[in-house]
């Protein structure tokens, strides 16, 4: 019912042409992508699998940050400087319950 004699006529060359032209454009973007993605070289700091964090992205370096933009006033800053390094040369809490 849906023939029409032998072979292709009208849009079926269009459509073949473009579906053809798509595949390997197709091809072609995920070669170049997976080229991108291995010939990237290592970021910073990172040799042979062994990651580091960069210089100054630690908790102290945030401390000393909000400290620097005034966030925080400069006891507040030691105390907080003192827990992160583990030792108790911060102000002392007070002993016993609270309101007393």
């Amino acid at each position: 019912m849906f023939w029409y004699g032998h072979g292709m006529h009208g849009w079926g060359w269009v459509v073949m042409s473009l579906g053809t032209l798509l595949f390997w454009a197709l091809i072609i973007t995920v070669g170049v992508l997976l080229f991108r993605a291995l010939a990237r070289p290592t970021p910073r700091g990172v040799e042979h699998g062994a990651w580091q964090p960069a210089p100054g992205s630690g908790a102290e370096q945030i401390l000393a940050e909000r400290y620097a933009r005034g966030e925080i006033d400069d006891e507040e800053y030691h105390r907080r400087l003192a827990t992160l390094r583990g030792s108790s040369a911060g102000p002392s809490r007070p002993s016993g319950p609270p309101g007393r």
